[in-house]
C-alpha cells in the first residue's frame, strides 16, 4: 500500500506541470484576447489587406475550428469588396496538424487534471493532517520542477536563436514540410509572423511561471503552518 501511494504522490508531482503548461497553451489557442493584441501589434490589417472586422472574423473562426469537429477549416472573409476563401490548400492541410497537437494538447490537459484534482481532493478530504502535508509537500516539488523548466526554457531562448527553436519545433512536431509557408502569399504567416509567436511562447512562460509560483507559495505556506503540528 505504500509503495502504491508513492507511486500515485510521484505521479502527482510530474502531472502538476504537464497540467500547468497544457492549461497555459489551452489559454491562449482560445484567446481572442491573444490574436486582436497580435493583430494590432504587428500590423496585420496592412500585410493582409484585411478590416479589423474581417480580422476578427479570422480569429474566430481559427477558435471555433480549433474546438470543432471538422477536419478542414473553410473560412471566408471579404478583401476589397469580393470574397475570399483565406486559405490554400497547403495552408488547410497544416491546421489539420495544427489542430491535431492542439486536440492532443487537450487530452493531456484533461487527463492530469483528472488525476490531480481526485489526489488533491483524497488528499484534503482524508481525516489525517500526515495527508495534507504530503499534498502540500507534492505541490512544492511538482510546482517547482515547472519553474525550473520554465527557466530552463527561458534561459535557452536567450542563448539560443528563436527563430532556430521555432524550426526545431517544427521539425519534430510535423511529419510533412506544409509548415514551410511564403510570407508573400500564404495568408496563415501574413497573420501569424514570428513575432506573434515570440510573444506568446513569453506569455506562456508567464502564465505558467505565475500558477507554479502561486502553488509553490501555498504549499510552502502550509507547510510551514504545519511543521509542528502532529498528525
Amino acid at each position: 500500500m505504500r509503495v502504491l501511494g508513492n507511486i500515485a504522490k510521484w505521479l502527482f508531482i510530474f502531472s502538476l506541470p504537464a497540467l500547468l503548461i497544457s492549461a497555459a497553451i489551452n489559454f491562449e489557442f482560445n484567446s481572442l484576447w491573444l490574436y486582436r493584441n497580435g493583430f494590432e501589434k504587428y500590423n496585420i490589417s496592412e500585410a493582409t489587406g484585411l478590416d479589423k472586422a474581417e480580422l476578427e472574423k479570422v480569429a474566430g473562426g481559427l477558435i471555433g475550428y480549433f474546438n470543432s469537429g471538422d477536419d478542414y477549416i473553410s473560412l471566408t472573409v471579404v478583401k476589397d469588396g469580393e470574397p475570399l476563401e483565406l486559405f490554400n490548400q497547403r495552408e488547410v492541410v497544416h491546421l489539420k496538424d495544427v489542430k491535431a497537437l492542439v486536440q492532443l494538447n487537450h487530452r493531456l490537459l484533461l487527463g492530469t487534471a483528472v488525476y490531480v484534482g481526485v489526489y488533491a481532493g483524497i488528499a484534503l478530504f482524508w481525516h489525517r493532517k500526515r495527508h495534507r502535508r504530503q499534498l502540500a509537500w507534492a505541490t512544492v516539488i511538482g510546482s517547482s520542477i515547472t519553474l525550473g523548466m520554465i527557466i530552463a526554457l527561458g534561459a535557452g531562448s536567450m542563448l539560443l536563436d528563436f527563430n532556430d527553436l521555432f524550426t526545431r519545433f517544427h521539425l519534430v512536431a510535423f511529419t510533412n514540410e506544409l509548415w514551410m509557408l511564403d510570407p508573400a502569399t500564404d495568408y496563415l504567416i501574413m497573420l501569424f509572423p514570428e513575432g506573434f509567436w515570440y510573444d506568446s511562447a513569453v506569455l506562456l512562460g508567464q502564465i505558467t511561471a505565475a500558477a507554479a509560483g502561486t502553488l509553490c507559495g501555498i504549499g510552502g505556506l502550509y507547510l510551514k503552518r504545519a511543521k509542528k503540528q502532529p498528525d
